[in-house]
């Protein structure tokens, strides 16, 4: 025993290093995650918490006897049809959609996000009650993302009441992810959300998920609402204001109870990546006049390769950050002094208006007709067409001679004036109108993003007049008209044709015709398409298209709307060939949507690199030595004179491999280098971007290739092959053959 023990001896002092080392490594663990986790909850919680518990247990548990009562003796035999048309046998008030899932397979049930029963959404754990049809949404499908984020969006309300207490307000699902406002003032001790407090949340949030705590849905009244959230000024001002009903729902998640009508995940374990990304602060409901919230942003997702996926698209999309790229490229900036207002520099003005001028020609080719109308508008002519009524609060307005006027947000109503103005007949049908015109929305300046979200924008607005049984050929020709301009740019996109709502204007019989209308043509246009019922504006049904960038980011720019409701409130009408006078049919059209967003959208898509019809440094002419800089300024100037962005690098302290680089670096191009070779025979030694050498060019080439080029819109700018006398492509066109390198 001795031996052994004086054996074992010298590795004490081992051991004890390597307890040291870990504790090291643990602490440092620790300090890089900021406060401990022990610190990320309130203590004491807030007093809320336990009380609003409290009566919910109650409500709750009185709730589970009635429906076990119910399942008891009011269950019978339904029937369940699925998309495939298979009929499962189910009993009301027992099965649910989990359990349909369940009995397909483990990996459905696990996939599933919520159901649709009837088309309506639904929690997966929630009873059905009669014969239903029965829809799987998972993650992928719109709605079921939709879910899926306003669910962790309880998440994060959870930890945030853990952590601060506070009064939460809104927490919606967003295009990317959820946000949740709260408000931490008075009571609350003032405090401002920061991002040292991301890494406590992000804690308490991996502690709910892991707790897969179940999401419970409540039917409640509102007696019992308002004293389920007496400690929350803002949950009352909704409870009181805008819930109608004497019943509503609420649903638990944990510690978190929040008023919301669902349908959400099954439990929180469904979530398996998510965490807290930014923060910044809001107003309750837009208004700068009320309280001012904390407002933070979360993403998450249903497994830890699409979170990974995600941060590497926002590390790119940080480099491709417009704001930053419009700076660096002098293409644009904003100033305090005019907010969500952009100053666009020479070279973003000529981004701007090549956009302006390609739609344009485009209008010239497929029949519409520019206008311009007035920026300032009596406020007569909003309530007529209902925007005051609804949307004065984002409109800038003002008094002039005692009366009201505002600043145009849209431009619809003025080209209904347009149409009023005369007696208009069948034969002036389809009438085309566009405008260009600048339009100011009063958007919150929390809201204000670079050139996503501005204050002043102009659209590739236009509206058509037309007759009923001219819709199906106008929406083809709005159809043909995007997918031309979208290919352009390389987006790839996906449409939605959204149908009649349950409040809607007009008669069913016009609403079927316009809607079979716009499947005729959307079948006749060949690009795929859904069907998204019920999501139609209440004035008609609309084509919804979302475009994907090169990081397969969406966005919304186009629409597509029929219109019942605007020349109704007009009163417009034409003559027709035979019988009294008709109301015609009016679509809203735009395709590039805000020229501002879509420059945004541009930037980012080709990181800056632009394609040549809208580079805004198109060439760089480079002189190899400074007895050639008055050459370089006459080719400069004679390709100015034509309309492209041209500059030419007279600075004689630069080396030619420096200005070589500089203008890789500046993105132009093109880079024409000229000796005595290109001077003597009028022409340049072309480089394309890349450092691709395509030759020497006489200068007529190269005018007739640009102009190919801009008139074309084509993505590719590569000069043709040179050809010899025989018509063969020679090795001379190998960098290094022209005298310009020489």
């Amino acid at each position: 025993m001795a031996d052994s023990t004086e054996a074992a001896a010298p590795a004490a002092p081992a051991a004890a290093a390597a307890v040291d080392k870990k504790t090291e490594k643990k602490a440092k663990r620790e300090k890089k995650k900021g406060t401990p986790k022990a610190n990320a909850r309130m203590d004491p919680p807030p007093p809320f918490l336990a009380e609003r518990l409290q009566l919910f247990d109650e409500l709750f548990k009185a709730q589970e006897a009635e429906l076990a009562a119910k399942a008891e003796n009011e269950s019978k035999p339904i029937k369940i049809t699925l998309p495939d048309g298979k009929v499962l046998d189910g009993a009301s008030w027992k099965t649910t959609p989990h359990e349909i899932a369940l009995n397909i397979s483990q990996s459905l049930a696990n996939a599933c996000v919520i159901a649709k029963v009837n088309e309506k959404s639904w929690d997966m754990t929630r009873v059905l009650e009669e014969d239903c049809s029965l829809k799987f949404l998972k993650f992928d499908d719109e709605d079921g993302k939709d879910t899926f984020w306003h669910s962790s969006a309880h998440i994060l309300g959870q930890a945030l009441e853990l952590h601060y207490g506070g009064e939460l307000c809104y927490g919606p699902e967003i295009e990317q992810g959820f946000y949740y406002d709260t408000y931490l003032g008075d009571k609350w001790g003032d405090v401002t959300v920061t991002q040292d407090s991301y890494a406590q949340l992000d804690e308490l949030i991996k502690e709910i998920i892991k707790a897969k705590q179940p999401y419970q849905r409540l039917v409640i009244k509102k007696e019992n609402l308002l004293k389920m959230f007496e400690y929350n000024r803002f949950k009352h001002r909704l409870i009181t204001e805008r819930i109608k009903d004497e019943e509503t729902t609420v649903y638990r998640c944990g510690d978190l109870i929040d008023l919301c009508r669902g349908p959400h995940i099954r439990n929180t374990g469904v979530v398996k990546a998510m965490a807290v990304v930014k923060n910044s602060s809001s107003y309750w409901e837009g208004n700068a006049e009320a309280e001012s919230l904390q407002r933070v942003y979360g993403i998450s997702f249903p497994d830890k390769t699409k979170m990974k996926e995600w941060k590497i698209i926002q590390e790119e999309a940080a480099k491709r950050d417009h704001r930053k790229i419009g700076l660096q490229q002098e293409l644009f900036f904003f100033h305090e002094l005019s907010p969500g207002c952009c100053f666009f520099l020479p070279r973003g003005a000529f981004i701007y208006n090549t956009l302006v001028e390609f739609i344009r020609e485009q209008y010239k080719i497929r029949g519409f007709q520019e206008v311009v109308t007035p920026n300032i508008f009596n406020a007569k002519l909003w309530e007529t067409s209902g925007h005051w009524q609804h949307y004065s609060e984002h409109m800038f307005h003002f008094e002039v001679e005692k009366e009201t006027y505002a600043l145009k947000p849209m431009n619809c109503p003025s080209h209904c004036v347009m149409f009023q103005h005369r007696p208009r007949s069948h034969k002036e049908l389809p009438l085309r109108l566009a405008d260009f015109g600048v339009l100011h929305r009063n958007e919150e300046s929390g809201s204000l993003s670079g050139l996503t979200r501005v204050r002043r924008f102009q659209q590739d607005d236009a509206h058509i007049f037309c007759t009923t049984d001219q819709i199906e050929s106008e929406m083809a020709g709005c159809l043909d008209f995007l997918d031309y301009v979208y290919s352009k740019f390389g987006f790839s996109f996906e449409l939605n044709l959204s149908t009649r709502p349950a409040k809607a204007l007009g008669d069913l019989e016009t609403w079927d015709m316009a809607e079979a209308a716009l499947k005729k043509s959307l079948e006749s246009f060949g690009h795929p398409w859904k069907l998204n019922p019920g999501d139609g504006a209440f004035y008609g049904p609309k084509i919804d298209i979302t475009i994907k960038d090169a990081l397969h980011r969406p966005f919304q720019c186009a629409t597509i709307q029929l219109d019942f409701q605007l020349p109704q409130r007009f009163e417009l009408e034409y003559v027709p060939g035979e019988g009294p006078p008709q109301r015609p049919v009016m679509i809203h059209r735009a395709i590039l949507g805000s020229v501002e967003r879509m420059i945004a959208i541009l930037t980012e898509s080709f990181t800056g690199k632009w394609p040549f019809w809208i580079n805004p440094r198109q060439v760089q002419v480079v002189p190899v030595h400074p007895e050639l800089n008055d050459y370089a300024i006459e080719v400069r100037d004679k390709l100015r004179h034509l309309g492209y962005m041209v500059d030419a690098n007279v600075n004689d302290s630069e080396v030619l491999k420096k200005k070589i680089r500089n203008a890789e670096v500046e993105h132009y191009k093109f880079i024409f280098c000229v000796g005595k070779a290109e001077r003597d025979t009028n022409s340049v030694d072309v480089r394309a971007s890349g450092g691709v050498n395509e030759g020497r060019r006489t200068l007529d080439e190269v005018i007739a290739h640009f102009s190919m080029l801009k008139s074309t819109q084509a993505k590719e700018a590569s000069f043709p092959p040179q050809k010899d006398a025989e018509g063969a492509v020679p090795d001379a066109a190998a960098p290094g053959a022209s005298g310009a390198d020489n």
